[in-house]
């Protein structure tokens, strides 16, 4: 299964983020909490260079809570904070603000020495596409997204969002586009449902969900399709599980593209509980 992006679009993202960087003091790194790694543009330590950064481990309800603790200690040996949020229901934003301040003790103690007034945190939302850029936003602005007024240093064009007294985030795109360096990254990106599933084999994206399953989850995927055991042709696999959830064509037979599509959605839908579908691997 290949699947790419167009090089054009990580040039574009790559000059919108670097002109814009000036402006703020910190980026929030939004990456999905089930694929951290995956979920990552792989040029963004070298885009966004020495700029203090946030990790935000979004979907973290999604994602399996042990092996996000996991991720958290693996940032947080590099050097980076990190935080597991659930935007959709909004867990975890007042703690963005309190990180954010953390991280900027220094930079905004440096400034009041300076004899420069205290002001408002100022950030970036990065991430790549349909990782949860446009919620996070709206749930920390709660859905109140107004113009700060001229920032003074700023463009008059420029839209800063505000959140709080504390934090205003610059309402530009921050979308960042995948690169992949292996195949792999782009399944995980195809199961988790950040690819549209209209450009995908589904069919490839189902058995590459089953076999990780059969690895890293195997009696979760017996529970979920009441199998005795997991069979090791993949066929075989599709068989039981279309048998057993009904998904057949009119002469009995099992019709595998929509096997395919029902292993996708209960994936997706947490049917076989949270799951993260890689986990730090040191000394990368």
């Amino acid at each position: 299964m290949t699947i790419q992006w167009f090089p054009g679009h990580m040039a574009k993202a790559r000059r919108q983020v670097t002109e814009k960087l000036k402006l703020v003091d910190i980026i929030f790194e939004l990456v999905d909490a089930r694929i951290p790694h995956s979920s990552r543009n792989p040029m963004i330590d070298e885009i966004i260079q020495h700029k203090p950064r946030l990790v935000l481990l979004n979907k973290a309800d999604m994602a399996d809570k042990e092996v996000t603790k996991e991720w958290i200690h693996f940032f947080d040996a590099q050097g980076i904070k990190a935080l597991a949020i659930n935007s959709q229901a909004g867990t975890g934003m007042k703690e963005i603000v309190s990180a954010s301040k953390w991280i900027l003790t220094e930079k905004f103690a440096r400034m009041q020495a300076k004899g420069v007034k205290p002001r408002a945190i100022r950030a970036m939302i990065v991430g790549i596409p349909n990782v949860g850029k446009s919620t996070l936003i709206n749930r920390l602005a709660k859905k109140n997204i107004a113009k700060t007024g001229n920032t003074p240093g700023v463009t008059k064009a420029q839209q800063w969002i505000k959140v709080g007294k504390e934090l205003e985030l610059l309402d530009t795109p921050g979308i960042l586009w995948p690169k992949f360096e292996d195949q792999e990254v782009g399944s995980k990106l195809a199961l988790t449902g950040a690819i549209k599933d209209t450009i995908l084999n589904l069919q490839d994206v189902s058995i590459y969900g089953l076999r990780f399953l059969e690895k890293e989850y195997p009696q979760r995927l017996k529970e979920r399709y009441q199998l005795q055991h997991i069979p090791e042709e993949i066929v075989t696999l599709f068989n039981e599980i279309g048998k057993r959830r009904g998904a057949l064509m009119s002469g009995g037979e099992v019709d595998y593209d929509k096997v395919a599509e029902l292993v996708i959605r209960d994936i997706r839908s947490e049917q076989l509980g949270p799951l993260s579908f890689e986990k730090p691997q040191y000394g990368e």
